[in-house]
């Protein structure tokens, strides 16, 4: 262990000989004591902090960029909320075979598909029968009390419409027009519709299965975020 030391002239012949100073260590054990102290207020500091927010300290010290696998994660535990309080729907559990529900990053799809029991649509027309009134109806109410955004798309099966005018795609455009104004009529306001889309028989719900009645529908993304 190394000691400051000072020059003390003695009297007589005798060289200088070095003075110990004591209570240095008490200066630098000090020290010490003070930065433990330190360290151990900012962990009790940062153990308060969010996740998102020590990422943000985090970068200004790294110069990296935020990481956003924190957002994804937040992302799909929204997704499993929102999923579980739609499955707890009254008028959707009602529908039965009618409604499908999954969900991802981005957010929950209802598919409100066509059965022999209950059709959506009239044969070949994009006018709404009365169950896939109702149907459009239980869910607008189900998604009018929550702040989230909708996309509309309307599907179609594999038949071609033999001697019609139109095509599977025009069909499919006209029932998701028609599914919009269903739900704005049920009170779905306009502003939260991001988009109406016809896939015509591009998206069958089993690929290997394209002419299954249950393609005959429609599919609304609701979007956790913009």
């Amino acid at each position: 262990m190394a000691y400051a030391t000072t020059s003390r002239r003695q009297t007589g012949r005798r060289p200088v000989m070095p003075t110990r100073k004591t209570g240095t260590w008490k200066l630098a054990y000090a020290d010490f004591l003070t930065a433990l102290v330190a360290f151990f207020m900012l962990m009790w500091l940062v153990s308060g902090v969010s996740k998102e927010d020590r990422a943000v300290i985090a970068s200004e010290f790294t110069g990296k960029p935020v990481s956003t696998a924190f957002h994804s994660d937040q992302a799909v535990s929204g997704a499993a909320e929102l999923l579980a309080l739609l499955r707890q729907s009254e008028g959707l559990k009602a529908a039965g075979e009618s409604v499908q529900l999954s969900s991802d990053a981005t957010g929950v799809r209802i598919e409100l598909v066509d059965t022999a029991g209950r059709p959506l649509f009239e044969t070949g027309s994009g006018a709404l029968t009365a169950d896939g009134a109702a149907l459009i109806q239980a869910a607008a109410m189900s998604l009018s009390g929550l702040p989230y955004a909708l996309s509309i798309e309307g599907h179609t099966d594999a038949f071609s419409m033999t001697g019609a005018a139109s095509s599977n795609w025009e069909l499919s455009s006209q029932r998701a027009n028609e599914a919009r104004r269903a739900l704005e009529m049920a009170g779905f306001g306009t502003d939260r519709v991001k988009a109406v889309t016809g896939y015509a028989d591009t998206r069958p719900l089993n690929a290997g299965q394209p002419h299954l009645a249950a393609n005959r529908r429609i599919s609304l993304q609701v979007h956790l975020a913009d």
